[in-house]
């Protein structure tokens, strides 16, 4: 029996995120909000103050003797590993106890009874070090033999002789810079001790497991003592999804020493020199062409910065290599990454997990091709397109191609052959003001690599007055996240969103959570909260089939509950399932099917399917500053069926100048002594609201229907539209070959700072 009436709410709507009106207003509460227990103590880092080099000692007596101070850890205090390594490597420890590794590497903690008192404590440490040599700069470290930090990985198919052999032939090197988080909420963490060995912590993570086990290390006690609740964060990105261990696990350990709660909040320029970025690249790459502008084989060696330890650079940097395809067909090609160790943080997970650095050089590989043969470059990438059923250079079958139809619609929709040839004609009348137009494709894989990530859980009870309770293991970052997996909830029970209530993300409810990252949010906890559902419904159905002698086809559960001939609303018809002792609540689960992965053999099908998107920018450079703008950019975005048009037309946009502006104004800069130096936001600059796209058009392939058994057909949004940024970098490229006739490609660096354009122009001038 159909529902027949409109669910508030229901999957593929565009309703507001559940928090959008506490966001504005400022009453959602983030860890820093949260009401503190009597007697909260707070601690802060002491941190190095070289690059390299032994702790030759370390007096701290000043520092205990501080005002207000209660406490001060020293690797020492530990009970159980000094360690904090994301992948088991054992490389990172919570606190340096002889050696550091970077300038900014936490040695010990303070605890006292204010924030500042302990800020201002730290500084008492009188610390001595025997210095050694340091290197922060990738190919320095490389050519220092520093080493890898994890295991390279190799990704080959067909015969390499085809690059000698084919007609014409380029080699190159990228450089591409990294990138800060610069989350609006910085690290925090706050623990509260329970009895015996329990703790509980409240903390911004997109890992809340992981969290619980390093704590769990840390203390040398078992994951069930350890409790790890996540309301929401102010922002993520990939910067707490492992950089968070620090600060709970001395938070948790100051917080057990005392039996007082503690929290721990970095200073902003603190947390941007202890934690990890993206991870910077230099690219050598080789391209074989024919003169059609065909690729033949491609070759490329990805160097790294990992920074002193593991932490995720090993599936970043193979993503790396996943991703250097883009959306192009190579018919032979041998990929190598190099996870190089540096003197400075470990670098870390961040949108796109690699993939961007992947497609960039995939994007410039292209240009390259379209330069040398004068041809516009999205007649290249066209022409290079993958086809469905071929391979990839992991050895996955590409089945679900539809990069034609979205360039063939956002070309007409842009506008793109009218205003590249007004873009040439604006150029060739010379002046100081240059124009650069660029259409870019993605094409991004989805799921983790690291297969056994590919899991969620979710739980949902259904109270007896007809209200829903929801809980996943999914974290809230501002995404949507929780509002998707509601709507979903809300369809497969045929009510309306008002009925349920959202609840923080916590290990006592849904345990071994994976990551809120890949993009596999909404995948994963939309499908354990769907099969959650389903067992309630099933169980529901029964119910009212035995209670009302009627067929299971006469049944539909909703607002108002049809039952054969009978109408009930839903709270009366919860209300009497429940006197029946009818079970409502259920643990759902979820994993992906089909994907597996060889590291070894370097192939298999690490991705259930890809997501898809183009994106049209147009810049204006001022050739005397270097300064530029984005004039135009338009985007076509493959969601799949979306699950919330309006959240993810948000995410598109929001990913799409997060791009740009990795790729042109966020710079990352390490002076001799190895420090940080764009450590704030007065030296770090990410775009302004005048930054973004003067006309900015952006829209979904509402067309698009994903053709694997997805959460309601949908495909993930968060991370593939943030390659869209690299049509800017290109625009800009041109406008700078505009100065030598479109003869030579500038090969510029990213990002693309002002004064990366202005010595660009200078060279071709």
């Amino acid at each position: 029996m159909k529902q027949d009436v409109t669910i508030k709410g229901a999957a593929h709507s565009s309703i507001i995120h559940d928090s959008a009106i506490k966001h504005v207003t400022g009453r959602a509460e983030y860890t820093d909000d949260l009401n503190e227990p009597a007697g909260t103590l707070h601690a802060y880092l002491g941190l190095s103050t070289v690059a390299h080099g032994r702790i030759t000692s370390l007096d701290l007596d000043a520092v205990r003797k501080a005002t207000g101070v209660h406490l001060v850890l020293t690797a020492d205090d530990v009970p159980g590993e000094n360690d904090i390594s994301a992948t088991g490597l054992h490389d990172e420890p919570l606190l340096a106890r002889d050696l550091v590794q970077f300038h900014g590497q936490p040695i010990f903690a303070v605890i006292a009874e204010t924030r500042d008192q302990a800020r201002r404590a730290c500084q008492l440490a009188q610390v001595d070090y025997a210095e050694l040599p340091h290197a922060t700069d990738v190919l320095a470290a490389r050519d220092a033999g520093m080493g890898y930090v994890t295991k390279p990985l190799k990704l080959a198919r067909g015969d390499m002789a085809a690059l000698a052999a084919a007609p014409r032939r380029i080699d190159g090197r990228l450089t591409v810079g990294g990138q800060e988080h610069f989350y609006l909420e910085s690290q925090i963490a706050m623990a509260i001790p329970g009895e015996d060995d329990e703790i509980a912590i409240h903390v911004s993570t997109q890992h809340p497991s992981e969290v619980q086990h390093m704590v769990a290390h840390v203390l040398d006690v078992p994951s069930n003592a350890v409790v790890v609740n996540v309301r929401r964060m102010g922002g993520g990105f990939g910067g707490k999804e492992s950089q968070m261990n620090v600060f709970a696990c001395v938070a948790a350990l100051a917080a057990k020493r005392l039996g007082r709660a503690v929290k721990l909040r970095p200073d902003r320029d603190d947390d941007m020199s202890i934690t990890g970025k993206r991870h910077d690249f230099v690219i050598d790459y080789q391209v074989g062409f024919d003169d059609s502008g065909r690729i033949h084989a491609v070759g490329g060696d990805f160097y790294a910065r990992c920074g002193y330890a593991a932490d995720l650079s090993g599936p970043v940097t193979d993503r790396a290599l996943f991703h250097a395809d883009n959306a192009y067909y190579y018919p032979a090609v041998e990929l190598r990454s190099h996870p190089v160790k540096t003197n400075t943080c470990s670098n870390t997970a961040f949108r796109g997990f690699g993939g961007p650095q992947g497609v960039i050089m995939a994007e410039r590989v292209i240009e390259e091709i379209a330069y040398a043969l004068g041809r516009d470059p999205l007649e290249i990438r066209k022409l290079n397109l993958y086809e469905n059923g071929q391979l990839t250079p992991y050895h996955q079958e590409v089945e679900d191609q539809i990069l034609p139809r979205i360039f063939a619609e956002l070309e007409a929709s842009s506008d793109y052959h009218a205003r590249r040839q007004a873009v040439l004609d604006f150029n060739a009348r010379g002046g100081v003001i240059r124009k650069g137009i660029a259409l870019t494709p993605v094409k991004f894989g989805i799921s983790f690599t690291a297969t056994w990530y590919n899991q969620a859980g979710a739980l949902i009870h259904i109270y007896s007055d007809g209200s829903v309770h929801l809980n996943h293991g999914g974290t809230e970052m501002g995404q949507g996240l929780n509002t998707k997996v509601a709507q979903v909830v809300a369809e497969a029970l045929g009510i309306s969103i008002d009925r349920i209530r959202i609840t923080r993300t916590t290990t006592e409810k849904v345990p071994n959570t994976s990551a809120t990252a890949a993009s596999s949010g909404t995948d994963l906890n939309g499908m354990a909260a769907l099969d959650a559902c389903q067992q309630l419904l099933a169980r529901l159905t029964d119910f009212a089939a035995r209670s009302h002698g009627v067929t299971a086809d006469q049944i539909a559960i909703g607002e108002t509950t049809r039952i054969g001939d009978a109408a009930l609303p839903f709270a009366e018809f919860i209300r009497a399932a429940y006197l029946d002792r009818v079970q409502l609540s259920a643990a759902g689960f979820y994993k992906t099917p089909k994907i597996h992965w060889n590291r070894d053999t370097g192939q298999g099908r690490p991705f259930y399917y890809f997501a898809y998107g183009a994106a049209c920018a147009e810049v204006a450079v001022d050739t005397l500053t270097g300064e530029y703008v984005i004039e135009r950019a338009d985007v076509l975005h493959d969601v799949g069926r979306s699950l919330n048009p309006a959240l993810d037309k948000g995410q598109v946009e929001g990913a799409f100048v997060q791009g740009a502006g990795w790729l042109t104004s966020e710079e990352l800069w390490w002076d001799d002594k190895g420090r940080l130096r764009t450590h704030a936001p007065s030296t770090y600059k990410i775009p302004l609201a005048s930054d973004r796209p003067k006309v900015f058009n952006v829209a979904l392939a509402d067309w698009s229907v994903n053709r694997e058994t997805t959460i309601k057909r949908s495909k993930a949004v968060g991370e593939p539209p943030f390659m869209l940024g690299i049509s800017v970098f290109e625009a800009l490229n041109m406008a700078v070959a505009s100065f030598n006739g479109y003869r030579e490609n500038p090969r510029l660096d990213a990002p693309a700072t002002p004064e990366r354009v202005l010595m660009a122009v200078e060279r071709f001038r």
